[in-house]
């Protein structure tokens, strides 16, 4: 079991930056595929990017390619969410989450594959 805690969010204007962090509990994180999802009031949890168990593998969705980076540090227990160039549409709460199976592209990385999760952390950003 992992208990995974993220920070990082805020407000911040359209076009800059924000870097979200998600801290892992446990001895086995090294074991866990990770990724990054968001939720709107009201809609489906909407996933952004996994990364495998070593960190050499990525996927993102293609809502995020080419702005938002996942990356992981197993030393750290950590994974994190570069986000660049955000737009207004971005705002949402952002979590991470851990599950045991890594899936290569898109197979499976829809909420209800991924078994533990965050609290979420709220990301606001304003035109």
């Amino acid at each position: 079991q992992v208990q995974l805690v993220e920070s990082g969010g805020g407000l911040v204007q359209a076009g800059g930056s924000l870097r979200l962090s998600c801290a892992a509990s446990g001895r086995t994180f090294g074991t866990y595929a990770m990724g990054w999802f968001r939720q709107d009031p009201g809609k489906e949890r909407e996933f952004l990017a996994t990364i495998s168990w070593s960190g050499d593998d990525t996927y993102y969705a293609d809502s995020v390619k080419g702005r938002f980076t996942i990356s992981r540090d197993n030393a750290k227990n950590t994974v994190y969410l570069q986000m660049n160039s955000l737009k207004p549409e971005d705002t949402a709460v952002y979590y991470c989450a851990a599950r045991a199976t890594w899936y290569f592209g898109s197979y499976k990385n829809t909420a209800r594959e991924f078994d533990y999760w965050g609290q979420g952390t709220q990301v606001t950003v304003s035109s």
